[in-house]
């Protein structure tokens, strides 16, 4: 992933002056603002740990970050005359020189400036690794040394490993960042010409061109271009889910001053670049641009590279180590064999046949074909892997943290009651509600949907044929509620009569504004809106939103019957002095799969967090509805108030984390890392575009926001987490067969490598040729391509399954000397039972020795596949077994062919064989022994 380039955030250069000195004076100033209390203990801590702006754990916020929050405090406290002056600009806007030449000085206003990847870019990482570099050297030795062969070979799983690699994370690569997608707009600005008499002008610019100072003028659809101090504001309602992740839209005023217990993000006088406007009008003061928003500040992680895995250091390890045993036992090998043949051509040779031989040639090629076909397996399941690492990242995951909406609940809403005002189900709150729903001709939405449904299944016959619509006034985000006028005929002293009724339903505040009266319906009389009547309804709606359930007002009144009537001219008069009725719920239901997913989740030892924007109540509902537990949970404005212990324990604890920004959902993912958790994070939204980014695994879904989509790794084409359950398994599969792998390859190659040095020093000639060594090497090597298409246990993938630094050599110690007694073993048989110790009889010893190191080098694959008694209690699969077959086969059959003849090999004794059957025998049952000692002692065995 790319590097960011972002301009400084408050540097010493002239870009400041376009700024004044007394902003840093007011960050300053708001800083020693706090100096009392536990707030100042906690700021205070941050400034002193934090200097440096980097993240030193998720339990802080960047020295950029305090600078930010600091400066839009001082503003939001600050009145309007005073901001301005903070700011250096009028009442009438800055004139086109001085914006001209701050647009200059700060440079064009963008959040940040990414480069991505290029083809190269992937291309080396793909070849950067250990092995492949081993290969390359051992490789071009071999060519020196004019062993062309091996040298090709070699170059050949080089190749293989790289194009694979290259070719996943190529064609599924990242596309670029698109933070400008909620920023690129034009943007009216009042700016101020003329030398002598300046006049107002309202000018149209690119968002790229506006600079602090500017006063910007806003409508319905119009996004914030940069962070704004509301000069006016008209029935302002903003949205800030691109930050929060909320679907609620927030209230904006100009009229406010706020004071530093309010959370940033809930300040009524401060609007956010990349927010937009709901409804309303406005003007605002530009306060701040470019990456000096609260937006960049927050996102300025994004495209930093991750540290390497616990995987790739351990890799990065055993290559290190192997060379170091390389260069020892190799040098040892060449010394031997040059003091009995004093060939110092041929010791060299056959020293570089005992280094490839060491080097676990196959290991790129293994992991990336295991990989690959993970990711193909995931595909099936309806996943996009980008980026093949994942898939074994996924294995090692423990903790899960998703957001609520469209993952856990169905994302639409369901009726649940009708209720009046003393919070009694009353029939008669429905019946107006739905007649309201019925007869609006405007767009329907969800809601509407809601209330049809509900009383279309549960029988009510509310006869809409006897209504007829006179008129409507449609939904609009300035009123937020929509009426429709109705008439019905009804029989009175037997004569005909046509009643006319106004009904409204909406947002609750809405509908209760436009109220005078109240319906009590136990009583059957309709009384004055009262202080009471308003604070038991509350108090109602108070109750029921800690339910997680969503509320909307419905009322009514009589009309008068005209021959006429003109809704658009009435509106403020005809919405007025209505009758209350009721309250109207509905729920986000959780999926049906969602529990179950979440329990087999659990089943395999995945914990699951809920990360969202949304309320408290709200997110502890759905949760209880899926099986989470609630008996820990927080808020972002409570975690803004620890120090970092509290901060890491009370994340460590909690499983619902509610009401948090993007920032905060950054911090709770680096939290849980910093204590060794591996953490995968499923959001889609651009306020989850940082979490996603941190996290070990990005996980986001095919509808979701570009940038969420860009930093994934993992993309879902379902929002369903058993396909997260699959991937789970298909990574565990994929670690395990790694593993299976680099510890049977480092077994015996280090014990073949270990024999071949005591038969060099013990014989005085070389136990096998160059050439017959590299033979051997090679068909060891291509037995093992099938390798990722093993099974696992059962037991092995119910566990997250991590690289464990100590693990692999103490696995090496119990079990690499057991190959190496059973080498010994048969070179002593050769020697003393059949006389190979002179060099006359070298062709014996080195075709039994090929034979038998072959074979060893291939049965062992199926000792360390399993905790259980191979080919009795488990069975590899079935390409397995017939690749230890095949390659067996052509081992014992080689010395019988003229490739054997070639080799300078010669037929074998039928005696031999049987010593073969009992040896192995002897292995798979000392092995076995030694394995159950193993798991003893350690608990476990791969």
């Amino acid at each position: 992933m790319g590097m960011p380039r972002f301009f400084s955030f408050f540097t010493q250069s002239n870009q400041r002056d376009s700024l004044p000195s007394n902003r840093q004076n007011l960050v300053n100033n708001a800083n020693t603002h706090r100096q009392d209390g536990f707030l100042s203990s906690v700021f205070g801590f941050f400034r002193r740990q934090f200097r440096s702006g980097e993240k030193i754990d998720g339990g802080s916020r960047t020295e950029e970050e305090e600078k930010v929050y600091s400066w839009l405090y001082a503003l939001a406290q600050s009145d309007k005359d005073l901001v301005f002056e903070y700011v250096r600009s009028t009442e009438r806007g800055l004139s086109f020189t001085e914006a001209e030449r701050r647009l200059k000085e700060n440079g064009p206003n963008v959040p940040l400036e990414y480069t991505f990847p290029s083809w190269w870019h992937l291309l080396w990482n793909a070849f950067f690794h250990p092995f492949n570099i081993i290969l390359i050297v051992l490789s071009v030795l071999s060519y020196i040394t004019s062993d062309n062969p091996n040298g090709c070979i070699m170059l050949i799983l080089v190749f293989i490993s790289v194009s694979l690699r290259f070719y996943q994370e190529y064609s599924s690569s990242k596309a670029a960042m698109k933070l400008s997608e909620f920023v690129r707009c034009p943007v009216k600005v009042q700016r101020c010409a003329g030398r002598v008499v300046q006049t107002e002008l309202v000018v149209q610019i690119d968002q790229r061109d506006v600079v602090p100072g500017d006063i910007v003028i806003f409508e319905p659809g119009d996004l914030f271009p940069g962070d704004v101090r509301l000069l006016t504001s008209k029935h302002l309602v903003v949205s800030q889910s691109s930050l929060t992740g909320e679907s609620w839209t927030t209230d904006k005023t100009a009229d406010v001053r706020e004071d530093r217990s309010t959370p940033l993000l809930d300040l009524k006088n401060i609007c956010f670049m990349g927010t937009n406007v709901v409804s309303g009008s406005g003007t605002g003061l530009v306060v701040s641009t470019g990456s000096k928003t609260y937006i960049s500040t927050s996102f300025s992680n994004i495209g930093k590279q991750k540290p390497p895995n616990s995987f790739e250091k351990g890799v990065r390890t055993i290559s290190y180590v192997l060379i170091v045993v390389m260069l020892l036992v190799v040098s040892i090998i060449i010394a031997a064999d040059y003091s009995a043949s004093y060939d110092l051509s041929e010791s060299i040779l056959f020293g570089l046949s005992v280094a490839c031989a060491l080097t676990p040639q196959m290991l790129p090629l293994i992991v990336n074909t295991s990989l690959a076909k993970g990711a193909l397996a995931m595909a099936r399941d309806r996943c996009v892997v980008k980026s093949l690492s994942a898939i074994r990242d996924m294995g090692s995951m423990d903790i899960l943290c998703i957001d609520k909406t469209g993952t856990l609940t169905m994302n639409r809403a369901v009726m649940v009651s009708h209720l009046d005002t003393f919070g009694s189900t009353r029939e008669k709150v429905l019946h107006f509600a739905f007649l309201n729903s019925y007869f609006k001709t405007d767009q329907k939405y969800p809601l509407d949907d809601a209330i049809l449904a509900y009383v279309y299944t549960n029988g009510y016959r509310f006869q809409p044929s006897r209504w007829r619509k006179i008129d409507e006034i449609p939904f609009d985000f300035m009123r937020r509620r929509v009426t429709v006028v109705l008439e019905k005929q009804s029989n009175a002293n037997n004569r005909q009569l046509l009643d006319r009724f106004m009904v409204t339903k909406g947002a609750l505040e809405e509908v209760m504004k436009v109220c005078s009266f109240v319906e009590h319906f136990d009583r059957g009389e309709i009384t004055t809106f009262s202080t009471e009547d308003n604070q038991r309804i509350l108090n109602v709606v108070e109750e029921l939103s800690n339910e997680g359930l969503r509320v909307i007002g419905v009322a009514m009144k009589s009309l008068e019957m005209k021959r006429t009537f003109e809704s658009m001219d009435y509106v403020d008069t005809i919405e007025s002095d209505m009758v209350f009725l009721g309250l109207i719920t509905f729920f986000d239901p959780p999926k049906d799969s969602a529990k179950q997913a979440l329990w087999r989740l659990a089943e395999k030892g995945v914990k699951a967090k809920v990360l969202t924007g949304d309320s408290l109540s709200l997110a502890i509902k759905i949760c209880k509805e899926v099986g989470i537990r609630t008996t820990h949970v927080t808020t972002g404005p409570d975690l803004e108030l620890l120090n970092p212990d509290a901060f890491h324990d009370t994340v460590k604890r909690a499983t619902v984390l509610a009401r948090l920004t993007p920032s905060q959902k950054l911090r709770v993912v680096e939290s849980l890392q910093t204590v060794d958790h591996i953490v995968g994070f499923l959001g889609d939204g651009i306020n989850d575009a940082l979490a996603l980014d941190a996290a070990n695994v990005g996980i986001s879904v095919d509808s979701g926001a570009s940038v969420a989509k860009d930093l994934a790794d993992i993309i879902l084409l379902e929002k369903d987490l058993n396909v997260l359950v699959a991937g789970v398994e298909q990574g565990r599969l994929t670690f395990g067969n790694t593993m299976k792998y680099i510890k049977m390859s480092v077994i015996a190659n280090v014990g073949s490598v270990l024999s071949l040095m005591i038969a060099t020093l013990f014989l005085r000639y070389e136990p096998l040729t160059p050439r017959q060594l590299l033979t051997q090497n090679f068909l060891f090597c291509l037995g093992q391509i099938a390798i990722p298409w093993d099974k696992m246990e059962e037991d092995y993938v119910k566990t997250p399954q991590r690289w464990s630094v100590k693990g692999l050599p103490m696995f090496i110690l119990w079990n690499g000397p057991v190959c190496t007694i059973c080498d010994v073993v048969t070179l002593l048989f050769l020697v003393f039972y059949y006389g190979t110790l002179n060099k006359e009889d070298t062709s014996l010893f080195r075709t039994a020795w090929f034979v038998e190191g072959l074979l060893m080098q291939t049965l062992i694959y199926h000792l360390i596949r399993t905790e259980k008694i191979p080919f009795i209690q488990e069975v590899a699969s079935w390409p397995v077994i017939c690749s230890t077959i095949l390659i067996s086969a052509i081992g014992i059959a080689i010395p019988f062919t003229i490739v054997g003849e070639v080799m300078e090999f010669i037929e074998l004794p039928l005696s031999y064989f049987g010593f073969l059957v009992v040896l192995f025998i002897g292995y798979f049952t000392v092995g076995q022994i030694v394995k159950r000692l193993y798991i003893l002692v350690y608990k476990k065995w791969l």
